[in-house]
């Protein structure tokens, strides 16, 4: 997948004091997520219904330690 014309969002959560920059690119039917920090090494592309999934997981609590 080309993602030379996606456009990229830092996560309102990314904080550089903890380390993550995560960016998210909505790519129409799928999501983009990579690191800004080094974001030549390539993103995941996953399908929107899995990256929706997976932030109600989040907001569930299912990864907080």
């Amino acid at each position: 997948m080309n993602l030379s014309q996606a456009r990229w969002f830092k996560a309102t959560a990314s904080a550089s004091s903890n380390g993550g920059c995560v960016e998210v690119a909505d790519l129409e039917t799928a999501t983009g997520l990579r690191d800004s920090k080094t974001p030549e090494a390539g993103a995941h592309v996953v399908p929107r219904s899995v990256f929706a999934s997976f932030l109600d997981d989040v907001r569930a609590g299912r990864y907080d330690r």
